[in-house]
């Protein structure tokens, strides 16, 4: 898989928000994404940056009604990038 196809899009959420302030920035990334995979993507996508530690965690899709229909939203894996002290990623600052 092709590092810019690792990094979907940025989860923002006041959580993600928070972890932000202490280096911790958080990711939509593809289910059969690795962690290695996903460092190499953070390091290749933001230079400058060193990632120290990468958490994933798989989320389920929620049930949505539309009616009386039912659906479900896909699975999808959630990744947690932690980068060297001091260092930040500019793209989240401001959002």
């Amino acid at each position: 898989m092709h590092p810019y196809q690792v990094l979907r899009r940025p989860v923002v959420t006041e959580k993600s928000q928070k972890q932000g302030q202490v280096a911790k920035y958080t990711f939509r990334v593809p289910l059969e994404a690795n962690k290695i995979q996903i460092k190499e993507a953070v390091e290749l996508a933001f230079k400058n940056v060193k990632v120290v530690d990468v958490n994933t965690s798989h989320v389920r899709g929620k049930e949505r009604r539309v009616g009386r229909h039912k659906g479900v939203a896909p699975d999808w894996k959630k990744a947690v990038v932690t980068l060297k002290p001091g260092q930040k990623i500019e793209f989240f600052e401001g959002v």
